[in-house]
């Protein structure tokens, strides 16, 4: 973990408030979700270190079932799209 802590935002994710920040690539890539149908992308938004980390991990109880079908749905969608 420790070796994670300090990863760095995505260029793609960053806001080139200026023109240098958008001459080294602040902000080139992104991809706004919600103008897509399914409201998704196959963008990556986590640093390479992080990359398919899963931090949530639901239950098949409760309200976590329907959070878990949710989440698995939408692995599903980004990983179509990044394909």
């Amino acid at each position: 973990m420790a070796r994670t802590l300090a990863e760095p935002v995505r260029l793609q994710l960053r806001n080139p408030v200026t023109s240098l920040m958008k001459e080294v690539g602040y902000g080139k890539g992104y991809e706004y979700a919600h103008e897509f149908d399914d409201k998704t992308t196959g963008m990556q938004c986590l640093p390479d270190a992080l990359r398919n980390r899963r931090y949530f991990l639901p239950t098949d109880e409760g309200f976590e079932k329907k959070l878990k079908q949710h989440v698995e749905e939408l692995l599903r969608l980004k990983q179509k799209k990044s394909e």
